[in-house]
């Protein structure tokens, strides 16, 4: 019985994501389209981009009011119902929430400079990482204060249990959560790709949640999935808009917030594996570039771009890419079975 009402809870959450976001799109285009918020197509890509020159972007608001609406209403209606008294798992479903809308804010200054300032890279690179650690410390020290009597620098490891990595433990988890919302900002390349990715990420880390009975983390999961559901009505092959920085550094962040509030941060490298490679595939091509004095690992990175310059179509690209993030997801699933429900 119980399964069956977190499954509810779960799919309500689902659709009142998918339905807000996707129903936003009609509203938020246009307007977009009026203010000229249109996307600027660096040189730097392939060619038959310039074609996309114009589509608005920061779409990833339609989602990101889609996710906190459905998240914040159906886990307080969850409380209220009796379903749970309010504690640590409340509050870090909330600090998570926050945690991914700082990290869209970076991404929602980082657009107007773009588009309103014309200032094709926005913010600096080191701007952009001192805003970053800065939330991602926040974070981890509000999670630290959310944990009270417990260790909170002991996190889990699969076959290992719960591992105190003491001080060691904010320098490795800040260094993640960064890293997991740039690698899903360099996704971000492609239609459709970034919010494939993310919604069969969500949809894996739903299945985790359950498997931990957590919640906070089965009804955010399922609002982020359906949130980006809701998003790909629009932005699937052909785009009628971008999520731009705004909305793939809010992905980054709510992936990293869920995982987090589970405790098994560890799981980020196979949940995420596509973002991972994404973000390795630029750092190898930067790196092989400057040691071969020019040479080039990839015919253009991030990796999507390799494939689209091999004769991939973008939806081909979308369908591999999220195929992979399936499979590597179903290897987190086990290793959670296995490593650590019956270690």
């Amino acid at each position: 019985m119980e399964h069956l009402t977190n499954s509810l809870w779960a799919l309500g959450a689902a659709v009142i994501a998918f339905v807000i976001s996707a129903a936003l799109g009609r509203l938020l285009i246009p307007f977009l389209h009026k203010l000229k918020f249109g996307q600027t197509i660096l040189d730097i890509g392939p060619d038959w981009h310039k074609k996309k020159q114009g589509t608005p972007t920061m779409g990833g608001i339609m989602f990101i009011v889609g996710i906190i609406v459905s998240a914040v209403v159906c886990y307080l209606a969850f409380v209220l119902t009796g379903g749970a008294s309010v504690g640590e798992e409340h509050n870090a479903v909330i600090l998570g929430l926050v945690m991914a809308v700082l990290y869209g804010l970076i991404g929602f200054i980082d657009d107007y400079i773009k588009v309103v300032k014309k200032r094709n890279l926005g913010l600096t690179a080191i701007q952009k990482l001192v805003l970053q650690f800065a939330v991602a410390i926040a974070y981890l020290l509000g999670m630290t204060f959310l944990k009270g009597d417990t260790t909170p620098t002991a996190t889990i490891i699969p076959f290992l249990g719960p591992v105190d990595l003491g001080w060691l433990y904010y320098v490795i988890a800040a260094i993640v959560i960064v890293g997991v919302v740039n690698a899903t900002n360099l996704t971000d390349g492609i239609d459709g790709l970034d919010g494939s990715i993310t919604f069969f990420a969500a949809v894996i880390m739903l299945i985790l949640s359950t498997l931990f009975a957590n919640m906070g983390g089965i009804i955010t999961s399922a609002a982020l999935a359906g949130g980006c559901l809701g998003f790909l009505v629009w932005n699937f092959h052909p785009a009628k808009v971008f999520m731009g920085d705004t909305g793939s550094l809010f992905l980054g962040g709510i992936v990293c917030a869920i995982l987090f509030a589970l405790n098994v941060p560890i799981l980020v490298v196979l949940v995420g594996m596509m973002y991972i490679i994404e973000m390795f595939s630029v750092i190898l091509q930067v790196g092989c570039f400057k040691l071969t004095h020019g040479k080039r690992l990839f015919k253009m990175s991030p990796i999507h771009h390799h494939f689209e310059m091999s004769g991939w179509s973008e939806v081909k690209i979308v369908c591999v890419f999220s195929a992979v993030t399936a499979l590597f997801g179903i290897g987190a699933i086990l290793l959670a079975i296995f490593g650590i429900i019956k270690l």
